[in-house]
């Protein structure tokens, strides 16, 4: 048999990527429970936003959101023709069965709660849609699974009228592993039904405020494309209730609006963050000169940048980055900017008299000392609603002042990576937190958390499925590592390695024998069925680029034997006793890239000696005689990233 011509098929797109969010119908999960987790941080030369990103526009520059749009929809429509020509064939249609998990978690992009029933509550995913809870976040049940994007930006309730919801869609945490969204919705049941609203190539929502007594003016804070320049971002304002919308705020088609505030008391007042940024597949643009806070007081008929002159920083001299707004609802002078330069926090700036002059209340720079790395990726702030000087800042970690941010501490009981926080519009101690790992509730402003919720919107990467028991399921997960289910339960998933989780592989003929991987290839072994792991890199050159999802495969005729990829493959023949390279540098290792790494490997059932290796800069590869010579059979391939090859 001629294994060469064998390739089953090799996909230059995506099909089982891990922004997979699991979502159901009418689920309840009930359950709240302890929980802390540790997170490594991602390595320096391709995190998950550009290894999600790259796979889409390599080799070009830009990626056109329509192109994701239009995918989703092609695949809704080749499901819905498959399942109706089984039908018409009297064929079995295949039927899917939920298979969890409730008690892990996923990326929470925002969190509102109903001003009149603070027992309503929703909250915003990534990839996941919009869950809905009426009891307090005992309980949640999926209310957007049937629009055909689930990648959300933020959510706001009408102020007199808590049945009218909007949603506008593309999360706006600016990583590349952001998916386009699809404009905006609107409920006017509690989120029943939806109707599309409009701007569609927003493509990604900062904020949405809505006018506390005229609820027909809205004002949305459009991103933009992270990907590529567009004029479709900036601040936009309805005034027939998101009908038709009107360009308030352009500054140009790489500068979007990333946040907005309303004085509740005058709300021609506002004040709005505009963010300079675009990513490519080989650089980022994470600030520029036209970043800044911007003042109206007409109601959006007019802005101005307020700068050096205020007290605010210069944008035309320091790198400004993300800027996040947050106005006392007690107080409406006052008023908090949080300012990043693309990496770390470099002020927490106040104001107290409507934007005339502001003060770095965090002049000693301990927001920037005491959280993560990456604040571009957060840029929250929040004010209490009956308390002024209360403020959190959300980051990495969770960060408090009761004195308006003149001292901080700082807190990780909960999952890491923040997001959004919501107030019981009855008790401001009473505080819901929204984070990578999912939900987290506080009822004493934050001193303690002592529950997380669960929702079913984990992203996956990988499955892996034990031959001898197909209910004992293995997954890793963005943020939240791998797990598993020993029988198949949707509610007893255990975490049982950390950082994010890739491959994860259980021998086929001992199930005690657990290999399970982290970013960039940190390949742990387990021989006790997953109760602890050692390292299981002994061999690799650790000099040698990795992917962010380093390919790790078992050969299927032989349990001892595995295949890892650098640049180049390596192998064991002794299950991960030791590592040995076969293979010369496979990819074009073309230097001042993110390219450059073996992406799938494959071996042919039946045949060792043949095996598959794939690379992010679109070579394809074969050997036929056990690694010793390969040979590139690219051919007419697209000049693609190749994600998978099934042999």
């Amino acid at each position: 048999m001629n294994y060469l011509a064998k390739i089953s098929f090799i996909l230059t797109i995506v099909v089982s990527f891990y922004f997979f969010s699991t979502a159901i119908e009418d689920y309840r999960i009930s359950n709240l429970v302890e929980i802390n987790f540790e997170k490594t941080e991602p390595g320096p030369d391709l995190r998950p936003y550009e290894w999600a990103y790259l796979q889409r526009v390599y080799p070009y520059m830009d990626a056109d959101p329509n192109a994701y749009r239009d995918a989703l929809e092609q695949a809704h429509r080749l499901q819905r023709e498959t399942q109706l020509n089984r039908i018409e064939k009297n064929e079995s249609v295949v039927q899917w069965e939920f298979a969890g998990p409730i008690n892990v978690g996923g990326r929470v992009v925002d969190i509102e709660i109903n001003p009149f029933n603070p027992n309503i509550i929703y909250a915003a995913f990534a990839t996941g849609g919009v869950f809905k809870s009426t009891d307090m976040g005992g309980s949640w049940f999926s209310i957007f699974d049937s629009l055909n994007v689930l990648t959300i930006g933020d959510i706001a309730i009408d102020p007199i009228d808590a049945d009218i919801i909007y949603v506008g869609t593309g999360e706006a945490n600016g990583g590349h592993n952001n998916f386009p969204g699809g404009g905006v919705f609107k409920s006017t049941n509690a989120g029943s039904t939806w109707n599309f609203l409009g701007l569609t190539n927003t493509t990604s929502t900062g904020r949405i405020i809505i006018h506390p007594t005229n609820t027909d003016i809205i004002y949305l804070a459009a991103v933009g494309s992270y990907f590529s320049p567009n004029p479709e971002r900036g601040i936009y304002k309805s005034t027939d209730g998101g009908n038709s919308w009107n360009q308030s705020l352009f500054i140009s088609d790489s500068t979007g609006g990333i946040d907005v505030v309303m004085d509740p008391n005058n709300p021609e007042f506002l004040f709005a963050a505009m963010w300079e940024r675009v990513r490519r597949p080989n650089s980022s643009h994470l600030f520029g000169p036209s970043s800044g806070v911007y003042r109206s007081t007409n109601g959006g008929d007019s802005w101005e940048h307020l700068g050096p002159t205020t007290g605010l920083p210069n944008s035309g001299a320091q790198n400004i980055g993300r800027i996040g707004l947050a106005m006392s609802q007690s107080n409406s002078n006052i008023t908090y900017a949080l300012y990043t330069n693309g990496s770390i926090i470099i002020g927490l700036y106040k104001t107290t008299d409507f934007g005339d002059s502001w003060v770095n209340v965090d002049s000693d720079g301990e927001l920037g000392g005491g959280v993560g790395g990456f604040s571009w990726y957060f840029g929250q702030v929040r004010v209490s609603p009956t308390n002024p000087e209360m403020v959190y800042v959300l980051d990495q970690g969770f960060m408090r002042s009761t004195n308006g941010g003149n001292s901080w501490g700082v807190s990780f009981q909960t999952h890491v990576d923040h997001h959004a926080l919501a107030f019981n519009p009855n008790n401001s101690n009473w505080i819901i937190d929204g984070n990578d790992g999912g939900i987290n509730i506080s009822t004493n402003a934050g001193v303690s958390w002592g529950s997380h919720a669960f929702i079913p919107a984990t992203q996956f990467y990988e499955i892996g499925l034990d031959a001898n028991n197909p209910e004992k399921i293995y997954g890793g997960t963005q943020d939240n590592g791998t797990n598993r289910t020993p029988d198949g339960g949707i509610d007893n998933w255990q975490h049982i390695f950390g950082g994010d989780g890739f491959y994860v592989i259980v021998d086929h003929t001992n199930p005690n024998i657990i290999f399970a991987e982290s970013q960039f290839g940190n390949l742990g072994k387990s021989t006790n069925g997953g109760n602890s792991f050692s390292n299981a890199t002994n061999g690799i050159n650790g000099s040698q680029p990795t992917n962010w999802s380093t390919p790790v495969v078992m050969d299927p005729n032989d349990n001892n034997i595995l295949y890892y990829g650098t640049d180049r493959v390596y192998r064991t023949m002794n299950s991960a006793g030791n590592w040995t390279a076969i293979s010369d540098d496979l990819t074009d290792g073309i230097p001042g890239t993110r390219l450059g790494t073996v992406t799938t490997i494959a071996v042919a059932p039946g045949n060792s000696d043949v095996i598959y290796a794939g690379t992010d800069d679109s070579h394809v590869w074969v050997t036929s005689d056990f690694g010793s010579t390969w040979i590139d059979i690219s051919g007419t391939l697209p000049t693609r990233w190749v994600t998978r090859v099934i042999v």
